[in-house]
């Protein structure tokens, strides 16, 4: 019973950090890539801390429970273990993605290291990592769900 209740646990957070994400990629990216980039740079000190503040507990959360419902399944035998440890093994990669690219790159942004010249090639970067991410989040977000109909 434990390991169904924190599948749908996880299946709710997965549908609520992947809709975050595709949000941020389809309304804030592309609004950010029409302001001039001194404009930007202006901005993102205000806003990073905002979004930081949404998106840190959020994705902390679409990791740790995840893991901790792969750990659970596969420790009770679950039907569904091996689509729990897939999950699971995605949201780590997102988390990954955010320590090898996504934290120097918000960090030049707030800081306004990237500079006006280097901003736009920087937010098109930006902006491919973050459709990366948010696809493989759509992925483990369709498992979890796979997870729910067919054990």
């Amino acid at each position: 019973m434990m390991a169904e209740t924190l599948q749908v646990l996880t299946s709710l957070i997965l549908g609520l950090f992947v809709g975050s994400l595709l949000t941020e990629g389809t309304i804030l990216v592309p609004y950010w890539r029409t302001l001039e980039p001194k404009t930007f740079l202006e901005l993102h000190p205000t806003l990073g801390p905002k979004l930081y503040r949404y998106f840190a507990p959020l994705t902390i959360t679409a990791t740790l429970l995840p893991t901790v419902t792969a750990a659970v399944c596969v420790g009770v035998g679950s039907e569904t273990r091996w689509h729990s440890v897939v999950v699971a093994g995605l949201v780590l990669l997102i988390l990954g993605i955010y320590f090898v690219y996504f934290k120097a790159a918000n960090a030049s942004f707030e800081t306004g290291a990237v500079g006006v010249d280097g901003l736009p090639a920087e937010l098109k970067r930006w902006a491919t990592w973050h459709g990366l991410r948010t696809v493989i989040g759509m992925i483990a977000f369709l498992i979890s769900l796979l997870a729910l109909v067919n054990p």
